[in-house]
């Protein structure tokens, strides 16, 4: 972390020299300013805030565990380069944490999990004794981190206030859509199947704002090991419940659901696998699923009919 850090800054030293040869080499237009963020859900954000009048990119792709994710050189030559900087924080993007703030001595870093108020968040006493950066799905919620990064957005580009609030305003009523959408469709599920069972621990947000208990094999972050023990208490469970289906992750390996499928059926309990739900990442650009919304609906449409 020293050497990736040491390289941080000597990279910016060469960027503030040698700006027009890295621009020209990654395409980057020198007329818009550079917004990076860490997630495709930040980046989808921040692309409807700010329009045509920014380049956002986005440093961890489909299927990947910001977890666990590990800077590259590439990502610490773009987060040099960039303007502004979102992440989710909330230790979310955990080995990247000390990156965030150096760069804070140098450039606009917003940490939008940490616009909430923290009335507003789920304590975790087994994630680094901190909160549960999982917020997105909860839209309401999202909505609101979307408000405080609009207002560190404007505070930056004052020229473009009014663009990036009616952005603002068209964004939030389609999130509004999206969240009553997410209320009327998890209330067709049955009171004795209202329970979601992932890999890791990321749906608590959506349990609490959309009435659905949630399990997951590991805990809210998947830096967290699970044992034997804590399959066997999992199968109890689902047995006891009689719970129909289990989801996997697409950022998560299958193997942990499909061990505790395994111990259901040894217990005589033919448990389905309900389908793949879009947890710490989104789906492939182009596809629904590669945007907020179209994730989250996909989420939700899943959850339905696996457990109706």
């Amino acid at each position: 972390m020293k050497k990736l850090l040491f390289t941080l800054f000597n990279l910016g030293l060469l960027v503030s020299c040698n700006n027009g040869d890295i621009s020209s080499s990654t395409g980057q237009d020198e007329n818009l300013p550079l917004i990076v963020c860490t997630t495709g859900m930040l980046g989808d954000m921040a692309q409807h805030l700010l329009g045509d009048s920014a380049e956002v990119r986005v440093l961890m792709g489909p299927g990947v565990d910001p977890h666990l994710y590990k800077a590259t050189q590439g990502d610490i030559q773009l987060l040099s380069r960039a303007e502004a900087v979102i992440y989710n924080g909330l230790h979310l993007e955990g080995k990247m944490g000390e990156i965030f703030e150096k760069l804070k001595r140098q450039k606009l870093v917003i940490a939008a999990a940490e616009k909430l108020n923290p009335g507003r968040l789920i304590n975790s006493t087994d994630y680094a004794s901190a909160y549960d950066p999982h917020i997105w799905f909860d839209v309401a919620l999202w909505i609101e981190a979307m408000g405080g990064v609009s207002r560190e957005l404007k505070e930056q580009y004052p020229q473009w206030r009014n663009y990036i609030t009616q952005n603002e305003m068209k964004y939030r009523s389609e999130l509004e859509e999206l969240h009553n959408f997410c209320i009327s469709q998890t209330k067709l599920i049955p009171d004795s199947q209202r329970v979601m069972i992932t890999a890791h621990d990321a749906f608590k947000y959506f349990g609490r704002a959309y009435q659905m208990q949630v399990r997951g094999l590991q805990g809210i972050s998947t830096t967290a090991e699970y044992g034997l023990q804590d399959v066997s208490e999992l199968v109890n469970f689902i047995t006891d419940r009689q719970i129909k289906a289990l989801f996997v992750e697409s950022s998560v390996p299958k193997r942990s659901i499909e061990a505790v499928m395994e111990g259901c059926r040894s217990r005589g309990h033919l448990v389905q696998l309900g389908g793949e739900l879009f947890s710490d990442a989104m789906g492939e650009a182009g596809t629904p699923e590669g945007t907020y919304t179209g994730m989250v609906r996909h989420n939700v449409n899943t959850i339905v009919e696996a457990l109706q």
